[in-house]
């Protein structure tokens, strides 16, 4: 039972984690978003902004010019928090 949970939350954290990266991707690329891969895009910043959006708000306390890291950051707080619930699950 804990190895299909621990699955579970891995294959989850992977997906948020590739959507992010996708996002991330489109983001230099798209320029039209009314073209099918804007709407693609639109659709990924509607499903990844919850994750990103309190890493932006931390962020912009800090002056980091026109770079964006709260996507990054939203990425290796997911694999911080997947790790802490593997863990958390292995131990009980």
């Amino acid at each position: 039972m804990k190895g299909i949970l621990v699955y579970a939350i891995y294959i989850f954290c992977n997906i948020l984690v590739t959507a992010l990266l996708i996002r991330a991707l489109l983001s230099w690329f798209v320029r039209d978003y009314y073209s099918p891969l804007g709407k693609i895009y639109s659709a990924l910043i509607r499903f990844t902004e919850p994750m990103v959006e309190p890493f932006r708000r931390l962020l912009s306390r800090f002056n980091t010019g026109m770079l964006d890291f709260s996507v990054l950051l939203a990425m290796v707080a997911i694999e911080v928090i997947a790790k802490i619930l593997v863990r958390i699950i292995l131990i009980f």
